[in-house]
């Protein structure tokens, strides 16, 4: 037993940046799991913008859709001959009220159907950092973990350097706004 702790020790002395190497892996590990959880959250962040877009665009769709039929109402009662002529024009004019109170409406839901699709697109493009990142950073990660069967420390410094690009573009996804 006490020959194997030797030998151990032994190889640990030929090789001491061993352990740097895997504390770097390690953390890029880490920095690969979190890049990847933001990712994800900014993807359904962008598809929940999404969904209301698309709910904003149906709303208004139905707003169009009854300020036309609003219109045809109207315009039937002013064309139509009819005995009670005040009564006609009293429902032409509460029709007419009813299109500029959908105008309106549309007008607002439109707004905001277009604020949501702006959201949801600065959500994909924070999306967009956060997964390249994540590729970078695995990319580091192999590159480092070339070094522990290589044995060659350029690896490493490769993987660092790359490492070190991968989280600055990961970070990077906190900053689109």
């Amino acid at each position: 037993m006490h020959e194997v702790l030797e030998e151990h020790a032994h190889h640990n002395e030929e090789e001491p940046w061993t352990l740097p190497v895997a504390i770097t892996i390690s953390i890029l590990a880490v920095l690969v799991a979190m890049s990847t959880l933001m990712g994800h959250r900014s993807s359904i962040e962008a598809v929940l913008l999404q969904t209301q877009a698309t709910d904003q665009w149906g709303y208004y769709q139905a707003k169009n859709n009854r300020q036309h039929q609003m219109q045809i109402d109207a315009d039937l009662l002013a064309v139509l001959t009819t005995a009670d002529k005040e009564k006609a024009a009293a429902f032409r004019e509460k029709y007419l009220k009813e299109i500029e109170r959908y105008e309106s409406d549309k007008e607002q839901i439109l707004e905001k159907a277009k604020e949501f699709e702006g959201e949801r697109a600065v959500v994909s493009r924070r999306e967009d950092r956060f997964d390249s990142g994540e590729v970078i950073l695995d990319i580091a990660l192999i590159i480092c973990s070339l070094t522990l069967l290589t044995r060659r420390k350029g690896f490493w410094y490769s993987g660092m350097v790359i490492g070190v690009v991968g989280f600055f573009v990961g970070i990077s996804g906190f900053l689109v706004h």
